[in-house]
């Protein structure tokens, strides 16, 4: 079912508090007050049971046809989502790292990936979950990231973001050391020159979880993803999230340590994938009707002790280089 929507006069509260946390962004000094308001009102969706550590999802997955779509509280509160994190033993917070990881889920789910004897291969892997889930579901799974000594993988590692062999994937509340020792492989992959005995079309699946906007350039995630798709047999799938600019005018992001990808980007992306004979499923680009969509979190994202500096502030929008950024992931099934 879906969650119980807020009654007018709450919603005009929401709104309120929204017009307020718009205010506090113009200022570009009330980070701390910014997060507090976004915080307060994430709580009380939490206490409602919509979202949060209390909520139990549906105990089989949720067909929604997914193609590729934005990172929206709507989302958060959605049963499709909440299987994911109740299998990932996570709970289903208003943060866009936990949207990325169950969509990765959900789009494999439903081309049929989550499955003994599929292979699958993982790119700029970090720490997920989703090698650990995948090897639980009894698929075999090569898992890269850059080499430790890569200069690109400093802040990676720094922030324990970065991984050099299975170890740091392993998640026993996921599955058996046995089983994930069995299934799940390491290998030292720069996503800017994926080895050709990789691109030997024998993976069922790949992923990439905002990985492809450090690449330096939008040119050269495009192009990692069209590479990349010489990894798949003909009818595999690719799923991808990255950063997406929310933000209208302007110059675009397009190169640097972080790019952001706008609309126009990813349907240049959808046609060269077409020309080169696969197809990325259509992508919703809707805006969101949220009342947490409209929080934009602003930085320090992390304090000094690595943990958020408010808790329950939500993660769904943030600010980066004074644009409004969210995720956005892309689903891409492989040509003959």
């Amino acid at each position: 079912m879906p969650p119980p929507r807020p009654s007018p006069v709450k919603r005009g509260r929401e709104k309120g508090v929204v017009r307020r946390v718009a205010a506090w962004l113009k200022g570009r000094d009330t980070a701390l007050e910014t997060k507090q308001a976004g915080a307060a009102l994430a709580r009380a969706r939490y206490a409602a049971g919509v979202a949060g550590p209390g909520v139990a999802g549906p105990e089989h997955p949720v067909l929604l046809r997914i193609g590729g779509r934005l990172c929206t509280q709507a989302d958060i509160e959605s049963p499709w989502l909440h299987h994911w994190c109740a299998r990932m033993h996570m709970a289903p917070l208003y943060h866009r790292k936990v949207w990325e990881e169950c969509f990765v889920a959900q789009a494999l789910w439903e081309a049929g990936m989550l499955a003994p004897r599929r292979r699958g291969l993982g790119f700029a892997v970090g720490r997920e979950l989703l090698p650990a889930f995948l090897a639980a579901q009894g698929a075999a799974v090569l898992a890269t990231d850059l080499m430790r000594d890569d200069a690109r993988a400093r802040m990676w590692h720094e922030t324990g973001q970065h991984a050099e062999d299975v170890d740091p994937l392993f998640h026993p509340h996921l599955v058996a050391r046995e089983e994930f020792d069995a299934l799940v492989r390491f290998r030292a992959v720069d996503m800017a020159a994926i080895p050709d005995e990789l691109r030997a079309g024998g993976f069922d699946f790949l992923w990439s979880v905002c990985s492809l906007e450090h690449l330096g350039s939008i040119e050269a995630g495009m192009r990692f993803v069209l590479d990349a798709m010489a990894c798949l047999r003909p009818g595999g799938v690719a799923v991808h999230t990255t950063e997406f600019d929310l933000s209208e005018g302007g110059r675009a992001i397009t190169t640097g340590s972080t790019v952001l990808f706008r609309r126009r980007h990813i349907e240049a992306l959808a046609g060269r994938i077409a020309a080169a004979g696969h197809r990325m499923l259509p992508v919703e680009f809707a805006p969101a009707e949220g009342v947490l969509d409209g929080c934009v979190d602003l930085p320090p994202f992390i304090g000094a002790d690595g943990a958020p500096p408010v808790a329950d502030a939500p993660h769904l929008r943030l600010e980066y280089a004074r644009r409004v950024v969210t995720s956005i992931g892309l689903v891409i099934r492989a040509g003959a």
